[in-house]
């Protein structure tokens, strides 16, 4: 017999509303679907579950039967799937630099859908989707890969990141420009700063690479050369002999949240609908360091995403 859930569950609105009108109104269903639809279930059960008058609809006695058991028996089905779901993880890969705010929407999703976001650390460049430690992940960057899809949640201000030893470090303000001047330690996997970031004929030097934030804080402080990092992060990474200070005329960093585009997560794009969601209706934290409108984007078909 071709019945499924969706069957039942129109039978059982129509047997508990009292009529095709009220349920369909309660289901959001037009009601020649509703009525397409028991009549369909009659046709494949070979019996009839309604008596229908111009002004009434009541259960047959085989309507009736069907209702009783079919009431607990659906119960037990949505308890088992609601069980299914309970515990279940999200891992969330990180490289550095998670947004104020994000932790109080994972808690939020966790307790609306029994699933669970764990943040993952993964210095590699695509934040541990490249190695399946992840399920989704925070990226930085103009664009996303073309097998990925996402949306894109904000633009962020660029500091420039100084050693504190250095006469640098006592200015208000630098430029884009100057920092041309000086060597540029570079995180090679995940850092959003590069030498060609700048004019051919007026590129800085390497200092020195790095593979992860941490070790780039640190080639810093150590005076091997300066660098740049989103205005958000220096709330959370702090360093005592680090300086970090405004800079002016910089190009923003762009953030997404991605997950690949076959094969992801069932959760991973709600979630991701679900922080830009939220973003988009200002439920992070006020900063000065987002430049562009909240909810920068949706993702497109093959990845990318549009403003």
């Amino acid at each position: 017999m071709d019945v499924d859930l969706r069957h039942l569950r129109y039978f059982l609105a129509v047997a508990e509303d009292g009529g095709f009108s009220a349920a369909g109104r309660r289901l959001h269903v037009a009601q020649p679907t509703l009525t397409r639809c028991i009549r369909s279930l009659e046709d494949a059960l070979g019996v009839r579950l309604f008596d229908r008058t111009t002004r009434r609809t009541q259960l047959t006695p085989k309507g009736q039967r069907l209702h009783d058991e079919l009431v607990p028996v659906l119960r037990t089905l949505q308890a088992t799937l609601d069980g299914i779901r309970v515990g279940e993880q999200l891992r969330l890969g990180f490289s550095w630099g998670l947004p104020d705010g994000l932790s109080l929407m994972a808690a939020a999703f966790a307790e609306e859908g029994d699933v669970r976001v764990e943040y993952v650390r993964c210095d590699t460049p695509l934040a541990g989707l490249d190695t399946g430690a992840a399920d989704l992940a925070l990226l930085r960057g103009d664009s996303l890969p073309k097998h990925l899809r996402g949306v894109f949640l904000y633009e962020e201000r660029r500091v420039a990141a100084v050693p504190r030893h250095w006469t640098l470090a006592e200015r208000d303000e630098l430029a884009w420009e100057e920092l041309a001047e000086w060597p540029l330690i570079v995180n090679t996997v995940s850092g959003v700063t590069f030498p060609h970031m700048w004019p051919a004929d007026r590129r800085p030097v390497v200092g020195a690479e790095c593979s992860n934030y941490d070790e780039w804080l640190e080639k810093v402080a150590a005076g091997l050369g300066v660098g740049t990092a989103p205005e958000d992060s220096t709330r959370r990474y702090h360093h005592p002999a680090v300086r970090f200070v405004p800079l002016r005329d910089a190009p923003t960093v762009r953030l997404h949240l991605a997950y690949p585009s076959h094969g992801s997560h069932p959760q991973a794009a709600r979630f991701a609908e679900t922080v830009w969601r939220d973003v988009s209706g200002g439920q992070l934290p006020a900063a000065d360091s987002r430049v562009a409108a909240y909810g920068g984007g949706r993702a497109t078909a093959d990845g990318g995403t549009r403003p």
